[in-house]
C-alpha cells in the first residue's frame, strides 16, 4: 500500500531451507580414497622391487568398483547420510589392503591381501545389503531379545575348538577361520540399546541413592547386568579379554548415555581398575603381558632379544616424522603378529608420525559422526544406537594403539579395517552401513519438518 508516496511492502516469509544431500561431495571423497590407496599400492612396489606392481591396475579397479558400488546404495537408499562416513571406510580398508601386501613380500609363502580382498569384498556387500534392506532403524528395536541369545551363541561356539596362541576366539572349519566375538559385539549394542532405551526412566530415577549415584531397582538393571556378566564370563573363560574390556566400556558408556548420571563413569572406571589388577595378577597369560608392559626391554638386558613389543617401540623410533616409506621398514622382526595389531606399528615406522596422526584422524572423524547421529536422533533407541556403534570404534582403536604404543597392556585385538581378519572387517563394513542409516534417518527428519 502507498501513503504520502511512501510504499509500504509487507514482509515476506522466509523461504525453507532443504537439507542438502551431499553425494556429490561424498563420491569426489571415494575417488580420492582410491587414488591414495591405489598410490600406496605402487609405492611399496617401486620401493621394494624399481617397478609399478602388475597387479595395481586390478586393486584400484576391484576397489574402486566396491566403493561405486556402496555409493550407489546409499545414494539410492540414504540419500540423506553423511558424506564423510563412506569415504572414510573405503580409505581405511584400502590402506589395509596395502599394508598388508606389504607385509606379504616379508612372507612370501603366507599371502593374506588376496583374502583380505576376499572378506573385504563380503564386507562391502554386507554393507550394500544392510542399507537396501534397512529402511528404518527403529526395527531393530523389536528384535532386541533375538540379537542377545544370537550374541551369546555366537560368543560361546570357540570354547568347543582348540585355542589359537592361548586363546579360544576362533572357529576353524575346512580351512577357514571365523572370529565370533567380532559379529557378537554389534548384536550386543543393539540389545544394549534396545533395553536401556526402554528403561532409561526408570534407571535414572528410581532406586536407591548411594552417596551422589542414583542406583536402580535389581528388577530394572539386573537383566542387562547378568547378560553382560555372562558375555564377559565367557570371554574371561576363553582369554579374550580384548573383548571383554570392549563390552565393559560399550555397557558402561551406554549406561551413562541412558541416564545421564555421571557417576557411572567413575562407577565404571573403579571396576575396571579392580578387575584389570585381579587378572593381571592371578592369569599367567595376562600375567606375563602385563610383565612385559612395565618392562618391555628385560628381554633385551637378559640376552633374549627385543620382544615384540620392545620391536614396536623400536619400529615407532624408526619412522621419525615422516617415516622411512611405504616398503622401507622392518616390521618382519615383529613376527606374526605384524599382521593383526602390530599392523600400527608398522604404519608408524613406514608413514612417521604425521601418517599415524592422519590415521588417527580418520577414525576420530569415524567416530565424531557416529556420535553427531545420535545426538540429532530424537528416538532414543536410535541415539544410544549410534553411540554405541561409534564407541566400539573408539574403544577398539584405543585398546590396540594403547597396547602397540605401549600406552597400556597388550590385549590382542584386531585394529579396525587395517589389521587382516575377515570377520573384522567384514563387521566393521556393517558398523559403517548402520551409522549411514542413522545418520541419514537424524538429517532426513529435518528436511521432512522444512517440507512440511
Amino acid at each position: 500500500m502507498t501513503n504520502a508516496g511512501t510504499t509500504v511492502t509487507a514482509d515476506l516469509p522466509t523461504p525453507a531451507v532443504r537439507v542438502p544431500r551431499r553425494r556429490g561431495i561424498e563420491l569426489t571423497l571415494i575417488v580420492v580414497a582410491v587414488l591414495l590407496s591405489v598410490y600406496g599400492y605402487c609405492a611399496v612396489g617401486l620401493a621394494r622391487y624399481g617397478t609399478v606392481p602388475p597387479g595395481a591396475a586390478g586393486y584400484g579397479a576391484g576397489l574402486g568398483v566396491l566403493a561405486l558400488l556402496a555409493h550407489i546404495a546409499v545414494r539410492l537408499r540414504a540419500p540423506y547420510a553423511d558424506p564423510l562416513l563412506l569415504p572414510i571406510g573405503v580409505l581405511l580398508n584400502g590402506l589395509g589392503l596395502v599394508l598388508i601386501y606389504r607385509l606379504d613380500l616379508e612372507t612370501p609363502g603366507d599371502r593374506a591381501a588376496p583374502t583380505q580382498l576376499v572378506w573385504s569384498t563380503l564386507g562391502v556387500t554386507l554393507f550394500t545389503v544392510v542399507v537396501l534392506a534397512l529402511r528404518d532403524h527403529r526395527v531393530l528395536q523389536r528384535y532386541a531379545y533375538v540379537c542377545v541369545a544370537a550374541a551369546l551363541a555366537l560368543l560361546t561356539l570357540p570354547v568347543f575348538f582348540p585355542a589359537v596362541n592361548g586363546a579360544r576366539i576362533w572357529i576353524r572349519i575346512a580351512g577357514f577361520s571365523i572370529q565370533p566375538g567380532e559379529f557378537a559385539k554389534v548384536l550386543l549394542a543393539v540389545f544394549f540399546a534396545a533395553y536401556l532405551a526402554a528403561n532409561r526412566n526408570a534407571l535414572a530415577y528410581t532406586g536407591r541413592r548411594v552417596w551422589r549415584l542414583q542406583l536402580p531397582t535389581g528388577r530394572v538393571l539386573g537383566p542387562i547386568v547378568a547378560i553382560w556378566l555372562l558375555s564377559v564370563g565367557v570371554l574371561v573363560l576363553e582369554r579374550d579379554l580384548g573383548t571383554s574390556l570392549l563390552f565393559f566400556g560399550l555397557f558402561v558408556t551406554l549406561l551413562y548415555v541412558a541416564t545421564g548420571r555421571t557417576g557411572w563413569i567413575a562407577v565404571g572406571l573403579l571396576l575396571a581398575a579392580l578387575g584389570a589388577v585381579a587378572v593381571g595378577r592371578f592369569e599367567p597369560h595376562v600375567h606375563s603381558r602385563v610383565q612385559d608392559w612395565l618392562q618391555p626391554f628385560a628381554s633385551i638386558d637378559a640376552g633374549h632379544g627385543p620382544n615384540q613389543l620392545a620391536q614396536s617401540l623400536f619400529a615407532f623410533a624408526a619412522g621419525g616424522l615422516l617415516g622411512t616409506g611405504l616398503g622401507l621398514g622392518h616390521s618382519i622382526l615383529i613376527g606374526f603378529a605384524a599382521k593383526s595389531d602390530f599392523i600400527l606399528a608398522t604404519a608408524g615406522e613406514e608413514l612417521g608420525l604425521a601418517g599415524l596422526a592422519a590415521i588417527f584422524i580418520l577414525y576420530g572423524l569415524l567416530v565424531e559422526r557416529g556420535y553427531r547421529a545420535g545426538l540429532a536422533l530424537r528416538d532414543p533407541f536410535g541415539r544410544l544406537l549410534a553411540v554405541g556403534l561409534a564407541s566400539i570404534v573408539a574403544l577398539q582403536v584405543f585398546v590396540i594403539a594403547g597396547g602397540v604404543t605401549g600406552l597400556i597392556p597388550l590385549t590382542g585385538m584386531a585394529m579396525p579395517f587395517l589389521a587382516q581378519g575377515g570377520s573384522s572387517v567384514v563387521t566393521n563394513w556393517a558398523i559403517v552401513a548402520l551409522l549411514i542409516r542413522l545418520s541419514d534417518s537424524s538429517r532426513r527428519q529435518y528436511d521432512i519438518e522444512v517440507a512440511a
